[in-house]
């Protein structure tokens, strides 16, 4: 076989190599293609939930799934002596927890709230007594749906028995803190101040999600055309030259 009049006779292992890697980088550009259209849909579901107006839980019973990023108010007391504090780590590398309040609301309904970060030396309550407020008590924040499993491999167990987590486990921190039926999702707080500064609410931005879904799938599709180049100018090396 001759290609543009240079010698070309590519042999069997080589070629099926090529088709190989042609055909795994492809198709992995493809699926990091299918990701980026879909990371760019949830992003735009999150931009259209924030944008929406507020939403007074009492007043809407909607399922959680779809109002999960929207701004809502819950109203209702703090059980303060119900706190979950779920290991985590502040955008400025801090370590600490997220401090989990169940709300009782008027209905009877309980929402856990995550009403923020606090450093390791005040996880416990005694020392941020300012922040515990008695009474009624109106929060505004985000309305957010816990994981039904553990979110990675390399997060830590839950550890029920001795009031460690790691991650929102919402049925089992509301089984174990003694309020059982709580809503199936938990509101998180917004940055409005609490007395004493503590905890600090507003949480991670919903909105800053990694997205290289397009440098990855130029990546994939440069090393299918760098594999077939490579296979093809091998070939060419390889075979010996043509006489006349």
């Amino acid at each position: 076989m001759r290609l543009a009049g240079i010698g070309f006779r590519p042999r069997l292992i080589p070629t099926l190599f090529t088709i190989l890697a042609v055909l795994l980088c492809s198709s992995l550009g493809a699926w990091q293609v299918q990701r980026l259209h879909w990371k760019h849909g949830l992003i735009a579901a999150r931009e259209a939930a924030l944008a929406a107006p507020p939403i007074d839980l009492r007043e809407n019973r909607a399922p959680a799934a779809s109002l999960e990023f929207h701004h809502v108010i819950a109203q209702g007391t703090f059980l303060n002596d119900k706190e979950a504090h779920v290991h985590t780590i502040n955008p400025q590398g801090d370590p600490g927890f997220d401090v989990l309040t169940p709300l009782r609301e008027e209905s009877g309904q309980v929402v856990l709230v995550d009403r923020g970060f606090v450093p390791t030396p005040l996880e416990a309550p005694a020392t941020r007594a300012a922040g515990e407020p008695v009474g009624p008590a109106r929060v505004g924040g985000l309305l957010r749906v816990a994981p039904s499993r553990k979110p990675g491999w390399f997060i830590p167990d839950n550890r029920p028995q001795t009031g460690e987590w790691f991650w929102i486990d919402l049925p089992t921190i509301a089984a174990t803190l003694g309020v059982p039926g709580a809503a199936p999702y938990y509101v998180q707080a917004d940055a409005a101040p609490n007395p004493g500064g503590w905890p600090k609410g507003g949480g991670s931005d919903p909105l800053a999600l990694p997205d290289n879904h397009l440098q990855y799938a130029i990546t994939w599709f440069a090393l299918a055309v760098a594999a077939l180049v490579i296979f093809v100018l091998a070939q060419r090396r390889g075979a010996p030259h043509a006489s006349g």
